[in-house]
């Protein structure tokens, strides 16, 4: 059996950090690889011949030479992953869905694919390779018991390109002892952590040491759900790395608890643990009781933030608006908490209702759900839950207004100053070399500092501890997370274009500017998705004269996208292959706002015509 698992690309937000990416980092695509497909192809028959193509790092192939496409997707990359599961049947490939979203909500499956693999794959998985084998594969295959962790095995990290992630992922356990209202973890995985045996987890560390790995985040959803366990880790990879020279930075995370428990944080520092993600949610206890996130009601919130600092670990923490105790006050009171503890990554969310938790059920009972709205990524300017304590346009536009005001240069350099006030002796990472690191601070300099003027490179210049030289990279790395995160919000967070009006003189300037292609009949413009913002260009290139268009088109397109939150379709019917590299540089020119931008080839092109599909949304729906 040949075997292709994919990973469909992620829609961009916070966590994507594109602007570093693409134009700061050495060679990075993204930040973390599939780790549930680099698992499942370990737990293949040794005869299969498997590969895994990450779209979030490199193009689809759209006619593979393989047996069967296995795909995964969060609930975040459903609507990609159900168009590749209709694309690849629709050529005859065997498909099979899987991944986290297909786990929670397996009817939402229902004829999507030839198979559908939901739950812990450890046992099910094996049974469907045999079966299939046999000639006799199942609709459905749901685990219903509980996986043992010692029966994971060691991924197949050989299959992915290390050198194109930020960090590699490893797990060390699954399940939290929390009940927070608004989270699936406990649905899917329980609320009794289950782990593996510290054996696996040296040999997954050696296979990752043999690839060149450096960073290493564990992905647990809560590292310390068993503190007792998470302490024997921690101390046993304190001696792994110093059997190995300290070759790792690992990163994770925890509950806000960790910062009451002196060893641990002492272990936390000796393993090498330079970062953690924690949910802080809402510095509003009220916020916090109502959300059932009762473990960080036990102590002063922003002191226990400066206590992890304390011991050298950097903080990305996630926030929530939008809670029944929420008000229009809680952007300032969210704005003053961040602003005070420092923390750069703020990955501040508009609270959503995932299917199956605790609050879905609680605000469908409420009649507060909205139907068919966004219920997988709180990143965005929407989301499925009406709020209590405000309306929902105040939500929305407070939300923009806190992440406009946290990113401005004053807001990432106070961060980093108070921040450093308290992180002294931080964990240093060891992820480039000289040669490495100053190609990184020129592009920093080049493409995040000066062009935000005098104004920024004062207020970088007044950040930087220059008397404490161990805590100039950390300083550095700070600017360059909120650069990124500020490069998202111009990017997205801009107001959408507020109707049809709008839209159609944006429609109209554009096809002033390509009236003679209109005529010629090699271009169409046109309008879709009414007041929400949809330009849309049918190109048909027949003569030499016309590959002129994409020139034309490149400098309204990129205004468009740069000015508004506008989509752009760009439907390819017909094309000179001598226009190819005209329209190469027009998809270059673009390709900064390539989430936003679909484009659909006419069946003939597709083998012609080659799109990133990692950059661009490449249309593959089987209706065209």
């Amino acid at each position: 059996m040949r075997l292709l698992l994919v990973n469909p690309r992620f829609p961009e937000s916070f966590w994507s950090f594109k602007w570093a990416m693409e134009t700061v980092l050495p060679r990075r695509k993204t930040v973390n690889p599939p780790l549930g497909l680099a698992t499942l192809a370990a737990l293949c028959p040794p005869s299969w011949t498997v590969s895994i193509v990450d779209e979030n790092i490199e193009s689809l192939p759209l006619e593979p030479d393989v047996d069967i496409v296995g795909i995964c997707g969060m609930g975040v990359q459903f609507r990609r992953q159900r168009e590749l599961l209709a694309f690849y049947r629709s050529r005859g490939y065997y498909v099979v869905a899987g991944g986290s979203y297909a786990s929670l909500c397996p009817e939402q499956y229902a004829g999507l694919a030839d198979t559908v693999v939901a739950g812990e794959a450890e046992y099910i998985w094996p049974q469907f390779c045999l079966d299939l084998e046999a000639g006799r594969p199942k609709a459905l295959y749901q685990e219903t018991g509980t996986v043992s962790l010692a029966d994971s095995p060691v991924p197949r990290f050989d299959l992915l390109d290390v050198s194109r992630y930020q960090s590699m992922s490893l797990q060390f356990s699954r399940g939290c002892p929390f009940r927070c209202e608004f989270c699936d973890i406990i649905v899917m995985f329980g609320r009794k952590p289950r782990t593996k045996a510290l054996e696996q987890v040296e040999r997954e560390l050696d296979a990752l040491r043999l690839l060149g790995a450096r960073n290493v985040f564990f992905v647990d959803d809560n590292l310390i759900g068993n503190k007792r366990l998470a302490k024997e880790l921690l101390y046993f990879l304190r001696d792994y790395q110093e059997r190995h020279g300290y070759r790792f930075q690992f990163g994770t995370e925890a509950s806000l608890n960790l910062a009451h428990d002196k060893e641990l944080l002492e272990a936390f520092r000796a393993a090498g643990m330079s970062w953690v993600f924690i949910g802080i949610e809402s510095p509003d206890e009220a916020s916090l009781r109502e959300a059932q996130k009762m473990q960080n009601t036990h102590q002063d919130i922003l002191a226990s933030v400066r206590t992890v600092y304390s011991h050298g670990m950097d903080i990305f923490a996630g926030f929530i608006v939008g809670f029944d105790n929420d008000t229009v006050a809680t952007f300032d009171r969210q704005y003053r908490f961040i602003l005070n503890s420092g923390i750069q990554a703020a990955m501040i969310g508009l609270l959503t209702a995932a299917p199956k938790t605790p609050l879905y059920e609680r605000l469908q009972r409420e009649g507060r759900v909205i139907p068919d709205a966004n219920a997988s990524d709180n990143t965005k300017l929407g989301t499925n839950v009406i709020p209590k304590g405000m309306t929902y346009d105040e939500m929305v536009g407070g939300y923009r207004a806190l992440y406009q005001r946290l990113f401005d240069d004053r807001g990432i350099a106070q961060r980093i100053k108070n921040k450093l006030r308290y992180l002294r002796d931080p964990v240093l990472p060891h992820r480039y070399g000289v040669r490495e690191a100053l190609p990184i601070l020129g592009r920093f300099v080049w493409y995040g500092l000066l062009p935000g003027g005098a104004r920024r490179i004062w207020y970088f210049l007044r950040s930087v501890p220059w008397h404490r030289p161990r805590l100039v990279q950390v300083a550095v790395e700070d600017w360059i997370v909120g650069l990124a995160m500020r490069d998202y919000i111009e990017r997205h967070f801009r107001p959408a274009l507020a109707s049809s009006s709008s839209l159609e003189r944006w429609s109209a300037r554009l096809e002033s500017a390509l009236r003679r292609f209109r005529e010629r009949g090699a271009v169409r413009v046109a309008l879709a998705g009414g007041a929400t913002g949809e330009l849309v260009l049918a190109v048909r290139v027949r003569t030499l004269a016309d590959g002129a268009l994409f020139r034309r088109a490149a400098r309204h397109l990129e205004r468009v996208l740069r000015r508004s939150t506008s989509q752009v379709t760009l439907r390819l019917e017909e094309l000179h292959d001598a226009h190819l590299p005209e329209l190469d540089r027009l998809l270059q020119r673009l390709a900064r706002y390539g989430d936003r931008i679909r484009i659909v080839l006419d069946e003939q092109l597709r083998n012609r015509v080659k799109v990133d599909s990692s950059v661009f949304y490449l249309a593959l729906a089987v209706d065209g």
